[in-house]
């Protein structure tokens, strides 16, 4: 490395986030820009570890070290050229990962980690302000189709492979937006729409094909994607949302949280809603129930709705502030954390679980009922047990509830049904260690083969299965394996 005694002199530095109470009138992302010069003294801060664990703690195994030495340097392209390398889309992660390279970096032990995500993009966006990152169509066409399904991380992911391998490749998505959970889930805070569209410009101009609004299984049947398409590359997203079935949840006013947040982006892509279909956290007692990352966009969300009130409710434990000993570094730190939209306001409650949704009347809710829990060891070991606390019950106002608790698997009515593919115990589409479908010719990725998981599992899964088609295909395949994923196909063979 350039700086041997970078960590020691500078400690971690991440970009300003604009003031809260101005970013919660408009839709735009949150952090203000980020000098190079402040972005190459933060690289400067990689250790030179004799084994870097940012690499396996990255699902993409992305080169960091590589790359951190090189903005260092202040060779940006060269920057670009090692991040591409492992990453199609270094301007997403760079923008909503976690960042699991920087629960495992070595500095981490005893330290702040590195600002590995906050390089990335700022690698990634010098790289589109400069033009570096321009269409790259293959050279040569193998006449070989595929198939898409799903235009989220995953499946753009496996269609950029597989198109720059020389297939003939045809994105396919129901809605008539692109970009799966990019264009539609996350909020535009997070992710400025404007960043997706100009990577999908830049897919087009190297030949892929997106048809929009067409739902593969009732626009185009199984049969006909199964005879048009040499192989198929299933790459949907985790679609059914976990439910909450106690007494109440038929009232108006509860809602899943991905409608809301869907909801919300088609609102700012100029779609119109009835005051009927609206849903809308204006003027309103917001309680949101589920702490995690959909939890927070909701948040986010609703302050920029101007809500009267929000509460965001947890049935688990409120997480130490600190590693404890039974999450060891290099393992995902699991500690307290506050995202932006926490900065901005609204309260966190943890160990409560919701018994009742309470209604005005006329079919509308206006609270929870709601009780404490506790945790409490198994016997023999095991999984502790959820005990309520005697006399604890207690009411929130809400006219408005989001159920923002995860997902349990993808949709199986339609498409896949109708493929009659196997399914795993948690009913994800079950794969073999090529992630070839138990469906002759039928590969799958994503949430759709792993279940709920993060962008940059997505966007790894998504390139694996671009190799285990391309091998399918041709016999052997020069698209990269994924080093740090962890799925039996990181040793597919060449």
């Amino acid at each position: 490395m350039g700086k041997v005694t970078g960590f020691k002199e500078l400690g971690r530095i991440t970009p300003t986030r604009r003031d809260s109470a101005a970013r919660v009138g408009d839709w735009q992302e949150i952090y203000s820009a980020w000098p190079d010069q402040q972005s190459r003294a933060q690289a400067s801060r990689c250790m030179d570890c004799g084994v870097p664990f940012c690499n396996s703690g990255c699902p993409l195994g992305n080169l960091i070290p590589e790359w951190n030495d090189l903005v260092y340097h202040g060779d940006w392209q060269e920057a670009i050229n090692r991040l591409h390398a492992t990453n199609n889309f270094p301007e997403f992660t760079g923008r909503i990962c976690p960042a699991p390279c920087e629960g495992a970096c070595t500095l981490a032990i005893n330290s702040d980690s590195v600002t590995i995500e906050m390089i990335e993009k700022a690698i990634s966006e010098r790289a589109w302000q400069e033009g570096w990152i321009k269409p790259e169509p293959p050279a040569t066409r193998t006449g070989k189709t595929v198939a898409v399904v799903g235009s989220g991380p995953a499946g753009l992911a496996a269609a950029q492979q597989l198109n720059r391998a020389g297939h003939t490749v045809t994105v396919f998505e129901r809605s008539e937006y692109l970009g799966g959970l990019l264009a539609l889930g996350i909020p535009e805070f997070k992710l400025e729409k404007a960043v997706v569209d100009r990577r999908l410009t830049q897919m087009e101009a190297e030949g892929v094909v997106f048809r929009t609004s067409t739902n593969v299984g009732v626009d185009i049947s199984h049969e006909e994607l199964l005879s048009q398409f040499d192989a198929v590359c299933l790459a949907g997203g985790s679609t059914m949302p976990r439910d909450l079935p106690i007494p109440g949840r038929e009232l108006d006013g509860i809602h899943f949280a991905m409608d809301f947040l869907t909801q919300q982006n088609r609102k700012l892509k100029g779609q119109e809603f009835s005051p009927e279909e609206s849903i809308t956290a204006e003027d309103r007692n917001v309680v949101i129930i589920g702490g995690g990352d959909t939890g927070a966009d909701c948040l986010g969300t609703s302050h920029r709705q101007l809500a009267k009130n929000i509460v965001q409710i947890e049935i688990m434990p409120r997480p130490p502030e600190h590693r404890v000993d039974s999450n060891p570094w290099p393992q995902w730190p699991m500690v307290f954390r506050t995202s932006s939209a926490h900065e901005e306001g609204g309260d966190r409650d943890y160990n409560v679980l919701t018994k009742r949704f309470v209604d005005d009347g006329n079919g509308r809710v206006v609270r929870l009922d709601c009780v404490r829990i506790e945790w409490v060891p198994a016997e023999g070991g095991g999984r502790p047990i959820m005990r309520e606390v005697p006399e604890s019950e207690f009411s929130l106002d809400a006219d408005l509830v989001l159920l923002a608790m995860g997902f349990l698997h993808p949709q199986h009515d339609g498409l896949l049904d109708d493929l009659k593919v196997e399914y795993d115990s948690l009913g994800n589409v079950k794969t073999d260690v090529m992630m070839k479908s138990s469906v002759d010719k039928v590969f799958a990725c994503g949430d759709l083969q792993k279940g709920q998981s993060l962008i940059v599992h997505a966007i790894a899964s998504g390139r694996i299965c671009a190799r285990a088609i391309d091998l399918f295909l041709m016999g052997e395949s020069n698209l990269p394996t994924v080093r740090g994923y962890a799925h039996p196909t990181v040793a597919l063979p060449r």
